[in-house]
């Protein structure tokens, strides 16, 4: 079978290293891929928003299925399109894919479905949004309503700092089209747990849970960035609030998607905070977290086209989706300066035996090298009977690994360690 998946970086890579498990796949393309996929996937230069130039390459290879996996291709209708030409695609609609697209509409659909999340107030109209944020309880939290490369959510201590996020989303323009709608929420407190799902519509699988560090430097410290490490499973995820989230969440959230008219097939990612009150539900991802995915892919024991498979053809109840015993660990080396400016077109090196073990991200080949081309560069991963072990395993392994201007978090993984 011919086989394409859209991305180019560590989330797909961790998609095409467990797609290539399956003898089946004759060929598998990765669109628009990088440097450090080349070894597993043949890579097409094709962005992964280019969905004119998508379609035409799925016609002109024969491509079998399709493997959709960032949120903006997702949003703007690359499966209606791959499917409307007779390619089966894992992934979700354009009308199902808008429980990440629009903010607004996800809080709307978890109020008409009674599912627990944060109080809120949707805007369109900035001097609505500033008057609000100038007695509205705090801390709080002002979000761009559309996809903002996970830079639009801004978690404000003071008033100042909530009408300044207003003002850069709704007067600034700072995320174009996705600022011109905000939502103002309740700041929640508790351990966050991510929460990946397989779904075809009907039946809802979730994968093991894992915890994200999203700040840039040790001690949760620094700016947010699209995350610095994970580990799996998460210690805060017992058997009873998982139970409680199949039953409050997860279960409404497939079921009325598929009253609304938008059947959601494909991995869902349940962003959610464990509260005094309870498991709530800070966001909704159309796709495979990143870089959650280079953990708990880690850990599946069955087959990942075969799931894949299952999920497009509404068949997932029938399926095993297994997940083998123990821990992994994910630690995301740097260019230093990142979330901000940093410097690339560094070389990297590494012995031949690590190199099984790192998710490529921001790397490209140049003059037959492997360089630096982005701000989260590579995922070292672990797997081990314990989470100790995994991290371990982790940060040798990205202590061989040299780059200049190479930097990571050294504490992921310690409040696991702690709980």
């Amino acid at each position: 079978m011919n086989v394409m998946v859209i991305g180019g970086g560590g989330r797909e890579h961790a998609i095409v290293k467990k797609l290539r498990e399956n003898p089946e796949i004759t060929a598998l393309y990765a669109l628009p891929g990088n440097g450090g996929m080349a070894r597993e996937a043949i890579c097409v230069p094709i962005g992964a928003t280019d969905l004119t130039a998508i379609a035409a390459f799925a016609k002109e290879k024969a491509i079998d299925y399709a493997v959709v996996t960032p949120d903006d291709p997702l949003v703007l209708g690359a499966v209606d399109l791959l499917e409307g030409q007779g390619v089966p695609c894992f992934g979700p609609n354009k009308a199902a894919a808008m429980l990440e697209g629009s903010k607004a509409f996800a809080k709307d659909f978890m109020q008409r479905h009674n599912i627990p999340t944060a109080a809120y107030k949707t805007f369109t109209d900035p001097e609505a949004a500033l008057s609000y944020v100038a007695s509205c309880p705090l801390p709080t939290v002002v979000k761009a309503d559309g996809l903002a490369l996970g830079k639009g959510v801004v978690i404000a201590e003071t008033r100042e700092a909530a009408a300044e996020a207003v003002r850069a989303a709704m007067c600034e323009g700072k995320f174009g089209h996705s600022g011109e709608t905000v939502v103002v929420e309740e700041f929640l407190t508790g351990p966050e747990v991510s929460v990946l799902a397989f779904t075809d519509g009907k039946t809802v699988v979730p994968m093991v849970s894992s915890m994200d560090h999203k700040r840039a430097l040790d001690n949760d410290q620094g700016l947010n960035t699209g995350g610095m490490g994970t580990v799996a499973p998460n210690p805060f995820y017992t058997e009873d609030v998982a139970r409680r989230c199949m039953a409050e969440i997860f279960l409404p959230t497939v079921r009325g998607m598929a009253a609304e008219g938008r059947p959601f097939k494909g991995c869902l990612y349940f962003g959610l905070m464990l509260t005094p009150q309870g498991p709530k539900v800070i966001e909704y991802n159309c796709r495979f977290g990143d870089p959650e995915t280079q953990v708990v892919l880690a850990l599946l024991g069955s087959d990942l086209f075969t799931v894949m498979r299952a999920v497009t053809e509404e068949r997932l109840e029938e399926a095993e989706v297994r997940f083998k015993k123990g821990a992994a660990a994910c630690v995301i080396l740097a260019s230093k300066g990142y979330p901000l400016s940093y410097q690339k077109g560094f070389e990297i090196e590494m012995p031949e035996d690590v190199r099984p073990h790192v998710l490529y991200a921001g790397a490209k080949e140049k003059d037959g090298k492997l360089v630096t081309s982005g701000g989260r560069v590579l995922g070292v991963v672990g797997t081990g009977a314990t989470l100790p072990e995994a991290l371990a395993l982790a940060y040798a392994r990205a202590e061989e690994i040299t780059f200049a201007n190479k930097f990571y978090r050294r504490d992921i993984g310690k409040r696991a360690l702690e709980a």
